[in-house]
């Protein structure tokens, strides 16, 4: 379970209580004894909350006001806070994402279809696009509007493969799953990179690599090829070779990400590090990318969507219910084998 309780030393469920102690801003808390290893431990140890004395409800208010578009100077102005102190709590908050995704590779999924797309903004200074470390690779699941994917970097290899590597993780445990991007070779490139197979059909010569069983790949080529020379590329098509047993089910009016673009919108609005035309974005990587883990919690996992009216983990079968603030500050850091 998300929320199970566990021994921070050795990992055991096999725990008592206590006694209890008076918090100055958050009521009782329990203390637990652990019958395997002895260790005496507090129901906040290894959690958010572990050490700090500030009501939870004020710093709820906080993440949330940062998380509706506040920028960072300007919240600590308003709550009064320093800001060493907001940037440990959104540090703190933004290191669940591992064991939330962890929790949500654990399970298995009949189908999905993935959008992939990017949005860019400025780290540092102002350099030219393609020298910037604000691209960021989004891969959504279009029905629930669960992200999978939202990292931050050089619009390179190496930020593409991080993305896909993580959609290899999810082809494992899909039945059947598409990818659909606009205009973007390298996902597809990559994924074949990763995941290929051979398909042995028992004839002489060498068997042909294709994608798995299940799997499928479709782009949508945009503007216009007029100017073009050589061969024009279709609008739509499938980029790799893909197994001969794997439906072709895929119209074209499906081929899109107008789901992702509506997504970058919103976090345009959402996180401040993106919005156009201010002097709130991102001053290193590190910053953007703890802002876009802590907008993936609380998108994923605590904010119902507005479309679906749903939280996209609850649409996708990853929980019964959505999780409240508190319940997601008390999940425990916990090492992967362990989940």
């Amino acid at each position: 379970m998300l929320n199970a309780l566990r021994c921070p030393q050795c990992l055991s469920e096999h725990i008592e209580n206590y006694s209890a102690y008076e918090t100055k801003n958050n009521g009782t808390r329990k203390l637990y004894h652990c019958t395997e290893c002895n260790q005496v431990f507090s129901e906040t140890k290894g959690t958010f909350l572990e050490g700090l004395k500030k009501p939870i409800s004020f710093i709820v208010q906080v993440l949330k006001s940062r998380s509706e578009g506040m920028g960072f100077n300007a919240t600590c102005r308003v709550f009064e806070i320093s800001k060493n102190t907001l940037l440990d709590w959104e540090r703190r908050f933004a290191n669940l994402k591992d064991s939330l995704m962890i929790y949500a590779l654990l399970h298995t999924f009949l189908t999905q279809l993935i959008e992939g797309d990017e949005i860019y903004t400025k780290v540092g200074e102002n350099v030219p696009a393609e020298e910037s470390a604000g691209w960021t690779v989004v891969l959504m699941d279009r029905a629930s509007r669960f992200i999978w994917a939202l990292k931050c970097g050089k619009k390179d290899k190496e930020l593409f493969l991080s993305a896909i590597q993580t959609l290899n993780d999810i082809i494992l445990r899909t039945g059947d799953i598409t990818l659909v991007t606009d205009g973007e070779r390298r996902y597809s490139l990559l994924l074949f990179e990763i995941c290929q197979e051979l398909f042995h059909t028992g004839k002489r010569g060498r068997p042909r690599r294709v994608l798995p069983r299940g799997v499928r790949v479709r782009l949508k080529n945009k503007g216009d090829q007029s100017h073009c020379r050589g061969r024009k590329r279709p609008k739509y098509e499938a980029p790799c070779s893909e197994h001969p047993e794997t439906p072709q089910d895929v119209l074209n009016s499906e081929i899109h990400a107008n789901h992702v673009e509506a997504l970058n919108a919103s976090l345009r609005r959402r996180n401040s590090a993106y919005r156009r035309k201010t002097n709130t974005y991102a001053k290193k990587k590190t910053g953007l990318q703890r802002t876009l883990d802590a907008f993936w919690i609380i998108h994923n996992f605590i904010r119902k969507h507005f479309t679906t009216q749903q939280v996209p983990a609850v649409a996708l079968g990853i929980l019964k219910e959505s999780l409240s603030w508190e319940q997601v500050l008390r999940i425990q850091r916990l090492p992967v084998f362990s989940i």
